[in-house]
């Protein structure tokens, strides 16, 4: 073949590169930031067919896929432009094919709600958790939590918390061994390249959603590498933030402070395994695992999960709490730009919880899994 064609050849293929990129779908980030004005514009949207969004949706295990159900009959109810691709991935598909088209699924759909998935800790052949593989596959570094207290829920406290976490690094790096019989290490990763994405989305969140002080927790007074890197990042990028407030605190102190004076509290920022715990104290104050979801973001993609990831997988069916599954879906929906749709089904929940006080067990109540969606979707009828 002569030169000159290949140097068309190149050409054309360098034109299209160039285009590809031009239509790469917006970073999580981006999208998460963008201004109410700009919400009006046009974005390249995550997968939509014919008007219609479609939603990787893996029930997981326990009451996931119970949860899940009742969120496909709300959907409908509301009639909510989303299609549910469905996935198996469980403890009676865990095979790594199974998981990869789980991974498949979401990167071509680019975002997910997902239920929770058991890691079978107690069987000698479990390796890894699928849930924190899956985490670091998509690169979803930010995990947000945002426990704010129903008025007249039975609580220990009324909060307002948001415990920003870092999704991929820390003791989730999960990278262990036995260096002899008996002996076991395991690796606490952390980046400053990381940590630092992670700072800067969340003095980002603080400043695009009205917050107005950020807590640093972390260990630099014992694990002096590792979280006085994370420490150190967080510090000077709270320098670019002059009106946000900065503080940083030892992890055991903030545990004890959320118990003993929650108010003096607004976003948290954490490492991995810190977070998680920070989490479980904020949503034991504001009422349990039953009430608040969680978001997991990165540059591509998001997934959108009740915020402990629970899988309680002793319960019986029809006795759990849907509410932190609903509130994943309504994260979704807000991320998504369905807001109307979102507002119509929180409007419902809140009403059920509010005025009406319809209580599953956890809440003190003794109303079913299936009263509670049944007098959400008589709320939702109502607006139509």
């Amino acid at each position: 073949m002569s030169s000159q064609p290949l140097a068309r050849i190149s050409g054309l293929r360098s034109l299209f590169n160039k285009s590809l990129h031009k239509l790469k779908r917006p970073s999580v980030s981006q999208r998460l930031l963008a201004t109410r004005a700009s919400r009006q514009k046009w974005e390249f949207p995550y997968a939509l067919y014919g008007g219609r969004h479609t939603v990787s949706l893996l029930p997981g295990d326990g009451i996931g896929p119970e949860m899940t159900t009742f969120v496909q009959e709300i959907f409908h109810e509301a009639k909510v432009p989303v299609e549910f691709e469905e996935v198996l991935l469980n403890t009676h598909f865990n095979s790594d094919d199974d998981f990869e088209r789980a991974i498949l699924s979401i990167q071509r759909n680019g975002i997910a709600l997902k239920g929770s998935l058991e890691s079978e800790y107690t069987d000698p052949t479990f390796s890894k958790s699928r849930n924190a593989v899956m985490r670091v596959r998509l690169d979803l570094f930010a995990n947000v939590f945002h426990c704010k207290t129903y008025p007249g829920i039975p609580a220990k406290n009324n909060v307002d918390i948001v415990v920003i976490r870092q999704n991929t690094e820390g003791e989730y790096s999960m990278i262990e061994h036995e260096t002899v019989p008996g002996v076991v290490e395991s690796i606490k990763v952390i980046t400053r390249d990381a940590s630092e994405k992670l700072g800067r989305f969340a003095f980002d969140f603080a400043v695009n959603n009205g917050r107005k002080k950020i807590t640093c927790v972390h260990k630099a007074n014992i694990q002096k590498k590792t979280d006085g890197l994370f420490r150190e990042t967080m510090e000077e990028l709270s320098k670019e933030y002059p009106n946000i407030e900065y503080h940083d605190m030892i992890v055991d102190n903030t545990c004890m402070q959320l118990v003993s004076n929650p108010s003096q509290f607004d976003v948290l920022v954490t490492p991995n395994l810190y977070g998680l715990c920070v989490q479980n104290v904020v949503c034991g104050l504001a009422g349990g695992a039953g009430l608040y979801s969680g978001k997991n973001f990165g540059d591509e993609f998001a997934v959108f999960e009740p915020g402990l990831r629970n899988t309680a997988m002793h319960l019986r069916p029809n006795v759990a709490n849907p509410v932190a599954m609903l509130n994943a879906s309504l994260d979704m929906l807000h991320h998504l730009r369905l807001h109307s749709y979102a507002q119509v089904i929180d409007d419902a929940i809140r009403k059920t919880l509010v005025e009406d006080k319809i209580y599953t067990q956890d809440l003190g109540g003794q109303a079913s899994s299936l009263d509670v969606v049944q007098n959400i979707i008589r709320h939702v009828r109502e607006r139509y």
